[in-house]
C-alpha cells in the first residue's frame, strides 16, 4: 500500500508538472523563468507547475496559496527558496516536524515528519493573485493529492485563499470566519487549522510572529498524533 501510494504520488507529480491548462499562468511562470531576478541570474529556473512535497504517509497537510515567482518557480519545490518558506520550515523544525530549518533547493536534504506541504494553485500567478477560473481548474490536483497522502487527520491552511479552497474541496459549510488559530471540523473526521500566511506582509509587520506559527503547528501535531524523531540535545 505504501509503495502504491508513493508511486501514485510520483505519477501525479509528473502530471502536475507538465500541465499547461491556464494560458495566463503558463506565460507568466515562463516569462519569470526566462527574465530571472538579478540575484538569481546564473540559476536555471524551474518555470513549471510545482507538486506537493513531504511524507507520503503524512497525517498533516499544509496548504498554501501558490508558488512564489522567484521561490518555488525557481527551485521546483513548494515553499523553497523564499522567505515564506524560510519562516514555515524553521517553525516546522522547532516543532519537530522537519529535520532542518532551511529550505533552499530540491536537493538540500530537507525531510518532513508526518507532514505534506502543497498549494491551492500550482503555477506562480502574477501579483500572487490567481483568477477564480485558474483556482478551480487547479483544484482537482489538490483533491487527488490529499486523497493519496495519509491517512490525513489535519489540514493546516495558510491564509484566506487556501481556507476557501480547502473548505470547498472538503464540503465544509457553513464555515466559521477565517482567523489565525481557528479550528474547523470537516467531513471524514478531518480538522482544519487556520494560520495567517507566512508572507512578508504578515511577518515583517508583526501580524504573524514565530510563536504564533509554532502554536498552530503544535496544535496540528497534537490533533494528528504526530511526533517527529528526537533531535540530539533537544
Amino acid at each position: 500500500m505504501v509503495y502504491s501510494r508513493r508511486r501514485a504520488l510520483v505519477e501525479l507529480a509528473a502530471e502536475i508538472e507538465s500541465c499547461r491548462a491556464c494560458p495566463r499562468l503558463v506565460a507568466w511562470r515562463e516569462r519569470v523563468a526566462e527574465e530571472r531576478r538579478p540575484s538569481f541570474r546564473h540559476e536555471e529556473y524551474w518555470g513549471r507547475p510545482v507538486s506537493g512535497f513531504g511524507d507520503p504517509e503524512a497525517a498533516i497537510a499544509v496548504v498554501g496559496l501558490a508558488p512564489a515567482a522567484h521561490g518555488a518557480n525557481r527551485t521546483g519545490r513548494i515553499f523553497t527558496g523564499d522567505r515564506s518558506g524560510d519562516w514555515l520550515f524553521a517553525s516546522m523544525y522547532r516543532v519537530g516536524l522537519a529535520n532542518q530549518p532551511d529550505s533552499v533547493s530540491r536537493h538540500d536534504g530537507l525531510e518532513l515528519y508526518g507532514v505534506w506541504v502543497t498549494a491551492s494553485v500550482r503555477c506562480a500567478p502574477p501579483a500572487n493573485k490567481p483568477s477564480p477560473a485558474e483556482r478551480d481548474r487547479c483544484r482537482p490536483y489538490l483533491e487527488r493529492e490529499l486523497e493519496l497522502v495519509g491517512p490525513l487527520r489535519v489540514v493546516v491552511v495558510l491564509g484566506q485563499f487556501a481556507y476557501d479552497v480547502v473548505c470547498r474541496l472538503l464540503g465544509v459549510g457553513p464555515r466559521p470566519r477565517f482567523g489565525h488559530g481557528v479550528t474547523v471540523g470537516a467531513p471524514g473526521g478531518l480538522t482544519i487549522v487556520c494560520s495567517y500566511h507566512p508572507s512578508q506582509q504578515n511577518t515583517f509587520t508583526g501580524r504573524l510572529t514565530a510563536p504564533m506559527t509554532d502554536a498552530v503547528l503544535e496544535r496540528a501535531a497534537s490533533l494528528a498524533g504526530v511526533r517527529g524523531p528526537a533531535r540530539p540535545g533537544a
